[in-house]
């Protein structure tokens, strides 16, 4: 911490508010009742990917490479829907604006880690999907547990660092005037704009990490999926074709709940309604960790054919035990 508090070699001290103020929704009447939307939202979030987490917990035919993947991305939901939407139902209906500092970044470490392991976890699951279909006979070479555990821990470990240094860096800013964030949670770009003192360094590294956590993410899963799609064109015929997109399906249906919301977003920059912003982001947040295990239940035959048998496995152990 001391890099962030010297330079050149003397120190300096940085003007650190006692608390944020989490403005929201700015002239919007019975905004309440979105809050509680939004909470409820998060219910079936948490009994959505808890239930599949345990199914594929419980189910040996389930301890693939894939699955693997697919229990991350349930544990990255629950961990950051739970790390968001408590605390932004405490802030907005039991109106608790007020957050302190170290909470603050508190928060922001975590929505900002879970946000990036979401768009890092489809990579992983794009690369799955890839291996499967274009080089079937060596899938179980290419994708093997040590690899995607190997994969998974990197990228935990890629954007544990990435967000810390975007803590780090806040700390280094002095605050001595507004401390209103106009926003659902202590966004970065929000914050460090609130800044009396040179941001710059803030502003490259959210440019950087947005980068590398949204845009980037995005090009390789799209890159993967043109290389299916010219594999199929070549060697499927349509059967076979049908056959491997339904494979993808459920995969497919993630990446446009993630990524177009957060893409419309960027895309209107400066131009877009506050109120809108914060709309679209706040669903963006809630939205995908709620529907993802839906998905995945609907679109995936394995975890359809594991639940019908442990609910079955549990009728019958009733029915021994009356």
């Amino acid at each position: 911490m001391d890099f962030f508090n010297s330079a050149s070699g003397r120190n300096i001290t940085f003007v650190h508010p006692e608390y944020f103020i989490i403005s929201g929704f700015i002239g919007i009447p019975n905004m309440k009742y979105y809050y509680v939307f939004l909470f409820f939202l998060y219910v079936i979030s948490v009994l959505g990917n808890t239930a599949v987490m345990v199914v594929i917990y419980l189910d040996h035919n389930l301890k693939t490479p894939k699955y693997v993947a697919v229990f991350n991305l349930a544990f990255v939901d629950l961990l950051g829907s739970s790390a968001l939407v408590p605390k932004v139902t405490d802030i907005f209906l039991f109106n608790h604006y007020n957050i302190s500092y170290n909470d603050c970044l508190t928060f922001l470490f975590f929505c900002y880690t879970c946000l990036s392991m979401q768009a890092l976890n489809l990579v992983a699951l794009s690369y799955d999907r890839l291996v499967a279909i274009i080089y079937p006979l060596h899938y179980q070479v290419m994708v093997t547990h040590r690899f995607m555990f190997s994969l998974i821990a990197s990228f935990w470990i890629i954007a544990i660092i990435a967000i810390l240094t975007v803590v780090g860096l806040l700390t280094r800013l002095s605050f001595c005037k507004s401390v209103v964030i106009n926003s659902y949670f202590c966004d970065h770009g929000q914050i460090y704009r609130l800044a009396c003192n040179d941001y710059t360094p803030n502003d490259v590294i959210g440019r950087l990490l947005t980068f590398l956590f949204l845009y980037l993410p995005l090009i390789i899963i799209l890159c993967s999926y043109i290389c299916i799609g010219k594999a199929l064109a070549k060697v499927a015929t349509v059967q076979e074709r049908v056959k491997a997109l339904k494979t993808c399906a459920g995969h497919l249906s993630l990446v446009a709940i993630y990524f177009i919301p957060i893409m419309i977003t960027f895309a209107m920059g400066a131009k877009i309604d506050p109120n809108f912003r914060i709309i679209n982001l706040s669903l963006t947040s809630v939205l995908p960790p709620m529907l993802n295990p839906i998905i995945y239940v609907l679109q995936t035959h394995e975890i359809k054919v594991s639940m019908k048998r442990i609910l079955k496995f549990r009728k019958q152990s009733k029915i021994l035990v009356k």
